[in-house]
Order: C-alpha cells, then structure tokens, then sequence
C-alpha cells in the first residue's frame, strides 16, 4: 500500500508519531511520503527528550522515505530549503496524494 502522510504541527509527539508510522510502514513493505505542511515544516528544530522527531526523519531518509515540505511556509518561517525540508509545492502535496492509496494527516 502507499501510504501520503501530510504533517502539520510542531507538537514533539505528534510529529514523532507521524514520522514513526511512516518508518513502521516502510518496514512493513509499504510505500511512503511525507509532506510537511505549516508548522509542520519546523520539524529539524523540534527538540524533546522522549519524542525525538528529528531523529525518526533521518532514519526515514536513511530508509530511502521522500519528503516533500511547504516552500510557502518555510519561506513565511524565513527558512531555507533543507535535505530534510526540501522546497515543494502544492502541485506536489497534489501529486502525493493522486499517488497514495490512503492520506494520513498528523
């Protein structure tokens, strides 16, 4: 299955836990992308003990996962594009979603 999951907060465990379905699914043979949208993009700079969420992105990165991020809200944050957080579009966010089988938001 192809699974599009859009993350949209800076919450430590929520985007943790986004990030951490999209490495279980890739372990469990499934396809994944994420895309981070509005806060979502902050995801480099979230810092908590417990819910490492940088941490759980470079494994996905590491594990061949693509990521996709809001040019629009990363530039509104005054940010640059990043390997984590490389500049996209809504065209993309677009096109991840006709590609998946199901959209999960976090």
């Amino acid at each position: 299955m192809k699974f599009g999951i859009i993350i949209e907060t800076n919450d430590p465990e929520k985007a943790w836990n986004g990030v951490r379905f999209a490495n279980s699914s890739l372990k469990a043979g499934h396809e994944a992308k994420i895309f981070l949208m509005s806060a979502g993009v902050e995801i480099e700079s979230i810092t908590h003990e417990k819910y490492n969420a940088k941490k759980q992105i470079d494994e996905f990165i590491a594990n061949n996962g693509i990521v996709l991020a809001c040019g629009t809200c990363i530039k509104a944050r005054n940010g640059d594009g990043t390997d984590v957080c490389p500049i996209s579009t809504m065209n993309d966010c677009i096109k991840m979603v006709e590609w998946a089988d199901r959209v999960i938001t976090f």
